[in-house]
């Protein structure tokens, strides 16, 4: 039977699947993908507390490597929002990022087999928050020499992705009433004169692909506005177009010895190849393809916006979606033709 990619993507979306709690959507797509004739594989990942199980999900040929994984997850971010449509989209979380995508890459992969191509399937778990997924897939690799990852670029190639360096500033002080700040030390006085100086670093600009961006995301401190702070913090993302370490150096001498500075992620920016005839575009966004270094060279593809994905708006265009899967058979039999 054919595939519809507009009703399985309706499907998938109705299914909750907010970071954590990745299970019933695994769970049906192992089954749905054995029933249409791929050998699926499961992997568990790391089980969060009072969270159903999550694993990954791995659909091909039994006894095949393939050429072309095509790739991306299974996670959202919240709140659920259940599924609807109109003449020319679909709403709900997840349509564009990244159930439409699952969708398209199974309906390609269905048309590659038929024709012939050695192609696999891989949705993973925890892209919303740490890649837990990718990085336990990133073990038990498939020997693929091409990796075509799904993000919303509009359906065109993305030629570069900035990277992403997660950052916790803690500033620490000594309580007191605030009638008397001279008996006490501000924390959170601390922290205003940190941020003042980390955001006033002048991040690198790439040719092409233009500027790291920062942004302060969270701030928590102190207990009363008549108690003097004893503690404070701040959550930062840097938006990275090079290496990290000349921004984690600047972010390091702006800060002195005001707070405590951890940095708790950092994935790279990462450049890819152009494909003659495909329109191109560079993701601000950070995706799995570095935790998913060890399947094969990674193309980044996809429908839909990323300016509409974790907001109350979330759509797919129906037509994109349904180009996504000519664009997604396309890619994959050039990519299997070199040698």
């Amino acid at each position: 039977m054919t595939l519809d990619p507009i009703q399985l993507t309706r499907r998938l979306i109705d299914i909750e699947s907010i970071t954590y709690n990745e299970g019933a959507v695994g769970a049906f797509l192992a089954e749905f993908l054995a029933a249409r004739n791929f050998a699926v594989e499961t992997t568990p990942v790391n089980q969060v507390e009072n969270k159903s199980e999550r694993f990954n999900v791995y659909a091909g040929t039994a006894g095949e490597t393939p050429d072309v994984v095509l790739a991306t997850h299974m996670d959202t971010v919240p709140p659920f929002i259940p599924s609807s449509e109109d003449e020319k989209n679909i709403y709900g979380r997840g349509a564009c990022d990244a159930k439409g995508i699952i969708a398209a890459q199974i309906a390609a992969a269905e048309r590659l087999r038929d024709a012939g191509a050695r192609v696999g399937l891989l949705f993973v778990v925890g892209e919303e928050r740490d890649s837990g997924g990718a990085k336990i897939a990133n073990t038990k690799p498939k020997q693929n020499r091409f990796l075509i990852n799904g993000e919303p670029t509009d359906n065109r190639l993305a030629i570069a992705s900035k990277g992403a360096l997660r950052v916790l500033i803690q500033a620490k002080g000594k309580m007191a009433h605030s009638a008397y700040p001279e008996l006490g030390e501000s924390a959170t006085h601390k922290l205003v004169e940190a941020l003042h100086r980390v955001l006033a670093i002048e991040l690198p600009i790439t040719e092409g692909v233009g500027p790291g961006t920062m942004n302060v995301g969270l701030l928590e401190g102190g207990r009363a506005t008549n108690v003097i702070a004893d503690h404070a913090e701040a959550h930062i993302l840097v938006r990275l177009v090079g290496p990290s370490e000349p921004v984690r150096k600047a972010i390091l001498d702006a800060v002195g010895d005001l707070a405590d500075v951890q940095f708790t992620l950092d994935l790279p920016f990462m450049r890819m190849r152009q494909m003659d005839g495909l329109p191109t575009m560079v993701a601000a966004f950070t995706t799995d393809i570095p935790a998913l270094s060890n399947w094969g060279e990674p193309v980044l593809l996809g429908p839909g916006s990323i300016h509409v994905a974790h907001t109350p708006y979330e759509k797919l265009a129906k037509r994109e979606l349904l180009e996504a899967v000519d664009l997604y058979v396309k890619v994959a039999q050039r990519l299997s033709a070199e040698r």
